[in-house]
């Protein structure tokens, strides 16, 4: 695996990944705007993942989409840590654990997994597979 690849991509889904879900805010669809933020993430995440392999892929053929997946999202999860709870969260009165126990962010992250494993047995394994 090519780890600063990885890591790189990453950081850059997430930055795009947090600035829609603050972005959102801004737009009132919904009458919740953390439901809305988080719908809108859920949403964003698919594109962002898929294209992030994409990336990824141009230079790395041999990396199951799994492990590809499990580092974007560590690497979310990582940087939502030290920065997204920290700037956005705790000053409106939330708190790491809060944060880290909401079942929508376990969501995004299983959906950061299977993307990239997608992608990868959609456009890489195959490859391997027929020649």
């Amino acid at each position: 695996m090519k780890y600063l690849r990885a890591i790189g991509i990453g950081i850059i889904i997430w930055i795009i990944g947090v600035s829609i879900y603050n972005i959102s805010f801004f737009m009132p669809i919904l009458e919740n705007p953390v439901q809305q933020a988080n719908t809108a993430l859920f949403i964003a995440v698919v594109p962002l993942v898929w294209l992030g392999a994409l990336q990824y892929y141009k230079k790395d053929n041999h990396t199951q989409g799994y492990w590809v997946g499990l580092t974007f999202f560590l690497i979310a999860g990582i940087l939502d840590a030290m920065i997204t709870v920290p700037l956005f969260i705790m000053p409106n009165g939330g708190s790491h654990y809060e944060f880290f126990t909401d079942p929508g962010f376990w969501l995004i992250g299983v959906e950061f997994i299977a993307i990239a494993t997608l992608y990868w047995y959609a456009k890489v394994h195959t490859k391997f597979s027929n020649g």
